[in-house]
């Protein structure tokens, strides 16, 4: 039996943490689970960990452990503790040995797409076997290379037989919301139910609820759920990258500039900033060309 279907034990460890539920995860009681499940269920408390900020706290709570789940979550705690060239090695070095195993095709595939080998990362990924998690993160990358179509694809598949997955529900509710139109009110009823329902919410599904929110041009009630999202984690750096978007797009300057400096405090890198210098940039290249020139 698939431990993360509807009849599985880790249903609920495997749902909370794609909510976004990462206390819920590291308080999850596994003294009951069968054999077979408790590595799952381990590195999902590390990745758990990890999400919550303490990679550090994962790497030393990991450091006995043996086999290639845990060393891919070594790596995954050192590329989240910025060591990239450090974790893409141990990934590389794994790939030699285990590209077989679920863990390491998803943190792999993570840390190659983050690396920009997005091929290695879709050849890696592709050879889950069944792996929702895979799909998901499969569909991500294509949404990434525009490939909307792809996209599309990989999740009207999933849904053939895993139908009731929270997980493809998230995958479809993004590809939703690059296809827009219609399929924005749905993405909205997706992350909505799960900001709201007190079981499931958190701040990532918040901020879900929000980007949603703000497609469908209601910028006041976006601007609630972020609000409700920094509340709950005010360090959230996604919900602040997202504030940043909104204040620009709600004109309020004193806003975007808070939160503009909150984020380059919390993580200079992000893909934000950096787009956001690269356009600066070109627009400062094509202000050139046509700056005034003044005769004498």
């Amino acid at each position: 039996m698939d431990p993360f279907s509807a009849e599985g034990e880790l249903l609920t460890v495997h749902n909370a943490f794609h909510q976004g539920q990462y206390q819920a995860v590291l308080d999850f009681d596994t003294s009951s689970l069968s054999q077979s499940n408790t590595i799952p269920a381990r590195v999902l408390k590390l990745r758990a960990q990890i999400a919550t900020g303490d990679a550090q706290g994962a790497i030393s709570n990991s450091q006995k452990e043996k086999g290639p789940d845990y060393t891919a979550v070594k790596a995954f705690a050192q590329y989240s503790s910025g060591d990239n060239a450090g974790a893409t090695k141990q990934i590389e070095q794994l790939l030699e040995s285990s590209s077989e195993n679920a863990t390491v095709q998803i943190l792999g595939g993570i840390i190659l797409q983050a690396n920009g080998r997005t091929e290695e990362a879709l050849s890696l990924l592709s050879k889950h076997q069944g792996n929702l998690e895979a799909i998901a993160l499969i569909t991500q990358i294509h949404l990434q290379q525009n490939r909307t179509d792809l996209a599309l694809k990989e999740v009207s598949a999933a849904r053939k037989w895993a139908q009731d997955s929270l997980l493809v529900n998230i995958a479809e509710s993004w590809v939703g919301m690059r296809v827009g139109g219609d399929s924005y009110q749905s993405a909205f009823y997706v992350f909505e139910e799960m900001a709201q329902t007190p079981s499931s919410t958190s701040s990532k599904s918040l901020i879900s609820q929000a980007v949603s929110e703000l497609h469908l041009g209601r910028l006041p009630e976006a601007e609630a759920a972020l609000n409700q999202a920094l509340q709950n984690e005010p360090k959230d750096i996604e919900a602040i990258a997202n504030a940043v978007v909104l204040a620009t797009i709600m004109g309020k300057p004193t806003e975007q500039q808070q939160y503009l400096e909150d984020l380059r405090k919390r993580q200079s890198d992000h893909a934000l900033l950096t787009d956001l210098e690269e356009k600066s940039s070109l627009f400062d290249q094509a202000a050139v060309k046509y700056s005034a020139k003044v005769s004498s």
